[in-house]
C-alpha cells in the first residue's frame, strides 16, 4: 500500500507571503575590468589567481508556512590533495560526489568557498579557519568544476587564497544526496539520525521512509517567527538544535528533513530558490518506484503533491495553500544541496 501523507486545519498563504516578503537574493553582476568581480548572492564567477573578489554574503532562505547500520559519511584520505600554504583540497573522493576544502593558514579572517559547476552557476560556502576539512557537494554530477578558496580582505572584498579546476566522474549519480554536508550536516550519532532510524524502522521502502520522516517533521516543528526576523547571512541549520528545539525557519525544516532521510538511504536534494518572488527552500526526494521526485508534499493515494515541509507544516493542507505548492509553476529552483 502506497503511503498517504495526512492532512490537517489550515492558515492562510497570504500570511505566508507578508511575513516572507523581504526575502531574496541578488544576482552576480559582470564586473566592467578583468582585475575583479563584484559578486552578490550565488550567482558569481570564480576570478583566477591572485585576483580581488567581492563577495556579498548569501540571503537566508526563511519563507514561512507554506542510527542507521552502514551510514555513508564523507572522509578526507588524502589519496589526492591539491594544496599550497593557505588551503588544501582533497579531492580523492570526486567520485562519490564532494569535494573537502581545509584552511591551512593562521588568520581568523572571513573566509569562503566558490565551487563553480560545469552549468556555470557557482555556490558560495562559508570556510571555518580552525583548520578542519569541510564537505561541499558536487551538484551538478559528472564535468568540470572549479574550487576557489577566498580570504576577507576588508568588507566584502576577498582575496584568492588557492583554485583548483578538477574534472568529476560520479560513481553513482545519487553520491552527492546521499551524505552529509555543510548544508545537510549531521554525523554517525546525531539525535537527528537516531529519531529517522526510530522513524522507519517499519518502513518496507523508501517511499514510506519518507512518509514516516515527513509526518514527523511537519507536525514537530513549528515556524520561528523571532529567528526569522534576526536570523543573519550565512546561517547554517543545526540539524539538532532545530530537532531539540522543535522550531525553526524554513532553511531548518529542509535541513532536518533532508539529514533524516539521507541518513536513511533515501537520496534527497535540499533545493533553494523562489516560491514567486519569495527565498525559500524545499526537497527532492529518489524513489525505485516512482525515480526523482522534483517537488513532492505527498501521496494521497492517486496524485502526488508538492513535498515543501515548511509550508505544508504551516498550512496544515488548507485548500489554497495546497493548491498553490502543488503548482509546480510556483517554484524555480536555483541551487541543490
Amino acid at each position: 500500500m502506497k503511503p498517504v501523507f495526512i492532512r490537517r486545519n489550515a492558515s492562510l498563504l497570504l500570511a505566508v507571503i507578508l511575513i516572507c516578503a523581504s526575502c531574496g537574493i541578488l544576482e552576480a553582476r559582470r564586473p566592467e575590468n578583468g582585475n575583479s568581480l563584484n559578486y552578490s548572492g550565488n550567482g558569481a564567477q570564480v576570478s583566477g589567481p591572485g585576483q580581488v573578489l567581492d563577495i556579498a554574503p548569501p540571503e537566508v532562505p526563511l519563507a514561512e508556512k507554506a542510527a542507521a547500520s552502514g551510514l555513508a559519511m564523507p572522509k578526507a584520505q588524502g589519496a589526492e590533495v591539491y594544496s599550497n600554504t593557505k588551503v588544501a583540497f582533497d579531492v580523492s573522493n570526486t567520485g562519490e560526489g564532494y569535494v573537502m576544502v581545509k584552511y591551512t593558514g593562521t588568520s581568523q579572517a572571513a573566509l569562503k568557498v566558490l565551487l563553480t559547476c560545469p552549468s556555470g552557476v557557482t555556490y558560495t560556502y562559508t570556510l571555518n579557519n580552525q583548520g578542519d576539512y569541510e564537505v561541499y557537494p558536487l551538484s551538478e554530477g559528472s564535468g568540470s568544476y572549479k574550487v576557489g578558496a577566498y580570504q576577507n580582505i576588508g568588507g566584502t572584498k576577498y582575496s584568492t587564497l588557492f583554485s583548483k579546476t578538477i574534472s568529476v566522474k560520479l560513481k553513482d549519480e545519487f553520491g552527492p544526496f546521499l551524505l552529509p554536508n555543510q548544508y545537510v550536516n549531521y554525523k554517525e550519532d546525531s539525535e537527528a539520525v537516531k529519531k529517522a532510524a526510530e522513524l522507519t524502522k517499519n518502513s518496507k521502502d523508501e517511499l514510506e521512509k519518507v512518509s514516516a520522516v515527513y509526518g514527523f517533521v511537519i507536525n514537530h516543528l513549528t515556524y520561528d517567527q523571532e529567528k526569522a526576523k534576526t536570523v543573519k547571512s550565512g546561517y547554517l541549520p543545526v540539524v539538532d538544535d532545530v530537532l531539540k528545539e522543535k522550531k525553526g525557519i524554513c532553511f531548518d525544516y529542509a535541513a532536518l528533513m533532508a539529514a533524516m532521510l539521507r541518513s536513511q538511504g533515501v537520496p534527497t536534494k535540499l533545493v533553494v530558490g523562489y516560491t514567486g518572488q519569495i527565498y525559500h527552500a524545499w526537497l527532492n526526494t529518489y524513489s525505485e518506484e516512482s525515480g526523482w521526485v522534483e517537488g513532492i508534499i505527498f501521496f494521497d493515494g492517486t496524485t502526488w503533491k508538492l513535498m515543501d515541509p515548511t509550508f505544508a507544516s504551516s498550512a496544515k493542507s488548507d485548500e489554497k495553500i495546497m493548491e498553490y505548492i502543488s503548482d509546480d509553476d510556483n517554484y524555480t529552483a536555483k541551487y541543490l544541496y
